[in-house]
């Protein structure tokens, strides 16, 4: 029976209650056979039903995924080993209008957590209501900064008579629902407010008074389950402060209270990305070493920001935040499993619960080892249970420790769990689970009646005249919008004589605009002139074009355009957009500046305006065969859904800068023309939820601000993980026993020839269709680009075809005996990789 085999099996055997006193009963536990769950604490854990418990959590936001995909996201958190699921409030998307309110769709917070208790499974619902997330404006609505005198986040009464309004009503609506767990619901915990801390310090006296405030407010809403402050270090009262961070188990030392437990609300998978960032990953080694490490300090809840990241859909992203959000999480942005990263975690959580009892109950202790070695256990001697993490915190060197007279060998930057403190179920930097690859795949559809139509609004530049807003500098950005579009115009018109002018037809005057942020495109008398941005981190940015004038009246028109609004710091109530300054250099009478020369401002794009992306809308706009390399235009084409159940995603490479909408869904923004360090842009591939297709006739709109995009270029795809793969080694140096139980308790059986296997496993409904590699001895490469070394064994591809072809999983001995290899081969690392191809179970049984 393999490792994973085995943890599955005692994880089961301890929910069931088979752990002694650490047993919880299954339908006690999540509260679905009485009234309601009392969710306590003491230093150790939180307590349910006044029993300590592990908690492993992972975050899905239910906005940044239609709800279609709700059931399979949290039946695959589950599956993965957790028992909680996190998700923000988002107060913009609930009330967009002071007192008008949206609980629909992807905004139907008590059907998302329902799903999670239907899942049998806990939840933490965070309110904030500032959430930050990456999320615009941090999850605060526009409208709130038009509440006079009112100053966000700290002892202002406008603000706090806001949110104590919206939290309340947020708490009721739970409440109604009976979702949280003194109901008999799945809600075990809540929290106020968000990452304070710095903000604290930013307004001293203010932010104390405020955070303390909060914490009675909450407090008194008598929810029945606690109350957390994430990375506030002196949370007031019975409030729990939780950190956040990538390593919590080494840089933080917990709650000043020491009656609080030590929990962790946000241990970051990968790094969110803006446009202009190049990939971001964190290995599934690193997460399990901060895992074990934590939870070797005390630690007993995870919970993982983020499980599954989704898509900042419409304009939902904070400022420069790209549509895909976390796509490097255990679940992709499509909902697949991403692996290592999934399965290795998983098996980490088995391996934890194996250890549950000692880890709760058990007294700790730190024994050193040697420089950067230690061990650290838990142990209930009189009943003769014992866990121990050895860490080695060398980030380059692998090294041998010797723990109660045996010797281990622990790989760097690594922790081996010793279920019994004697036999290592689980290292960090071993990776047992496979691992998969990611494919793309072409669509009929994006050449079946790839025939585009184009509505331009380049032709309809504004000046001043028809603007209805003037004044006589340019206005702030945000203040005009409202956040209701990207969109506004900037116009003035100046005069020139005929001595202004150059003498010269080779020296071109210069348009030089300085912006808030966040990017622009320029006119000058009707012609396009130029595009410029800023920068997540350089959000002001500064553009200089050369421009064509002419004696007479010249008009300047500015698209102004901006990426969100921005979602942290202080005195958020004052970030700024939209241009400031204009300037007009290289004349002969000197530079001319138009700042305050007089300004029109139009908010809005005309298309918007008619409702160009949805298909009501669009059939009211004079659609003409498009022209490409055109700016400010609107671009259609119809598509059929793509066959199968595969997610869809398009491919916007071809294109500039603009938006993306799908039967009037807006994908979000795309900016292909902007390309990080390596050459590439940040995003082009975007989701489309096959929940807002139809079988026939779906219509894909663009709005292209740069123009030079070729839309006949964009792809339309499907995305699969089909390609699964192994790569583990006989040399692999954890020392792997069995468990059997005896008596309601654990007791280990050694079996020293237990040799490692691999384990591999098709999504649902698919079946192993063919073996594209295999080999045994010291291969070489990742998943997907494998190659054999100079030990391969030649009849390795014959043995795992005969093992896997036309099987949903199979199990396979790493073990040179069974291969035919030879393990003193010069260069051998005995190891297995493997790579299969999954297809539909009738196309597999086909073959």
């Amino acid at each position: 029976m393999s490792l994973l085999r085995l943890l599955l099996f005692f994880f089961f055997f301890l929910a069931a209650g088979g752990g002694g006193n650490g047993g919880i009963g299954k339908c006690e536990a999540y509260g679905l056979t009485k009234e309601g769950t009392a969710i306590t604490f003491d230093r150790r854990s939180l307590m349910v039903d006044g029993r300590r418990d592990l908690f492993f959590s992972g975050s899905i936001h239910y906005p940044r995924s239609p709800p279609h995909m709700w059931p399979d996201l949290i039946a695959r958190a589950k599956e993965g080993g957790l028992n909680v699921i996190e998700s923000y409030v988002f107060w913009n998307g609930h009330e967009p209008e002071m007192g008008v309110y949206n609980f629909e769709g992807r905004y139907d917070m008590i059907k998302f957590f329902k799903l999670v208790q239907e899942h049998e499974m806990f939840a933490m619902v965070r309110i904030g209501p500032f959430v930050q997330a990456e999320w615009n404006h941090g999850g605060l609505p526009y409208w709130l900064r038009e509440v006079p005198d009112i100053i966000f986040r700290t002892n202002n009464e406008p603000f706090k008579k806001h949110m104590q309004k919206f939290v309340t009503m947020i708490v009721n609506k739970l409440k109604d629902a009976k979702l949280f767990a003194s109901q008999g619901g799945p809600i075990i915990l809540a929290q106020i407010e968000n990452e304070y801390q710095h903000l604290e310090a930013a307004f001293k006296e203010n932010g104390t008074t405020y955070i303390h405030w909060a914490a009675k407010m909450a407090s008194d809403l008598n929810i029945g389950v606690p109350w957390i402050m994430c990375k506030q270090t002196k949370a007031p009262g019975e409030v729990i402060p939780t950190c956040n961070g990538r390593h919590c188990g080494d840089t933080w030392p917990g709650p000043t209270d020491k009656n609080k437990p030590l929990l962790w609300t946000e241990n970051w998978t990968a790094q969110y990305r803006v446009f202009g960032d190049p990939p971001s990953q964190r290995s599934a080694e690193d997460i399990a070493f901060a895992v074990a490490r934590f939870y070797s300090v005390g630690g007993t809840m995870v919970n993982y920001y983020m499980y599954h990241g989704g898509t900042n859909f419409g304009r939902t992203g904070a400022s420069f935040v790209m549509p895909r959000y976390y796509d490097e999480a255990p679940l992709d942005e499509f909902g697949l499993y991403k692996e290592p990263k999934w399965g290795h975690l998983r098996d980490l959580h088995h391996a934890l619960r194996l250890c549950k009892k000692a880890i709760l109950w058990g007294n700790p202790s730190n024994q050193p080892l040697g420089k950067l070695y230690e061990a650290r256990l838990f142990e209930i001697p009189e009943q003769k249970i014992c866990v121990a993490f050895l860490s080695n915190h060398n980030t380059k060197e692998d090294g041998t420790v010797t723990f109660r007279g045996q010797q281990y060998f622990v790989p760097r930057r690594s922790v081996s769990i010793l279920a019994d403190c004697k036999t290592v179920v689980f290292s960090t930097q071993h990776v047992n689970s496979q691992h998969n690859q990611r494919t793309f795949h072409f669509s009929d559809q994006t050449v079946q009646g790839n025939v585009w139509e184009m509505y331009t609004e380049s032709d309809k530049v504004p000046t001043y005249k028809f603007t209805n807003i003037r004044t006589q500098k340019p206005l702030e950005a945000y203040n005009l919008t409202k956040d209701k579009t990207d969109y506004v115009w900037y116009t003035t018109s100046f005069k020139l004589e005929a001595e202004d002018l150059p003498f010269r037809k080779d020296i071109w005057p210069v348009l030089e605009v300085s912006s808030h942020g966040h990017a622009m495109v320029a006119f000058v008398n009707g012609k396009y002139v130029g595009a410029g941005h800023g920068t997540k981190i350089n959000k002001a940015f500064t553009m200089e074009k050369p421009i064509e004038v002419r004696t007479g009246i010249n008009h300047v028109s500015i698209l102004s355009t901006t990426l969100g609004m921005q979602d942290s710091g202080v005195y958020l109530e004052h970030r700024q957009a939209g241009i400031d300054g204009v300037t007009i250099q290289g004349l002969n009478t000197g530079t001319l500046d138009l700042t305050s020369n007089g300004w029109g401002h139009l908010v809005g794009l005309e298309g918007e305006r008619r409702n160009a992306h949805t298909e009501k809308g669009g059939d009211g706009v004079q659609w003409v065969p498009a022209v490409f390399d055109r700016p400010l235009t609107w671009y259609r084409r119809r598509f059929d859904i793509p066959t199968g159940d595969d997610p869809v995603v398009i491919d916007m490479s071809p294109m500039g800068k603009g938006v993306l909408y799908v039967n009037g869904e807006g994908l979000g923004r795309y900016w292909s023309s902007y390309k990080h360090a390596l050459g590439r842009p940040s995003q082009y591939l975007y989701h489309v939820p096959r929940c807002f297709l139809k079988p026939t006739g779906n219509v894909m709109t663009i709005f292209e601000e740069e123009g030079g995009g070729q839309p006949d270029g964009i792809m339309i795809l499907t995305v699969k993980r089909d390609n699964i793969c192994s790569f583990i080694s006989e040399k692999n140096p954890a020392h792997v026993k069995s468990w059997e139980r005896k008596d309601s308790h654990l007791k280990s059986v050694a079996d020293a020839d237990l040799k490692p296997q691999a384990v591999l496993s098709c999504p649902e409904k698919k079946l192993i269709q063919q073996v594209v590699f295999a080999s045994y001895g010291n291969p070489l490469g990742i998943c997907g680009n494998y190659t054999v070394g100079n030990c391969h064994a030649p009849k390795a591809k014959e043995i795992v075809e005969k093992a896997c072809v036309g099987k949903k999983s199979c199990v396979l001995q790493v073990s040179h005996e069974v291969y035919g290899a030879d393990l003193n081969c010069p260069g051998s690392t005995g190891t297995l990789a493997v790579q299969a191809k999954c297809s539909k179970r009738q196309k597999a049984a086909d073959q």
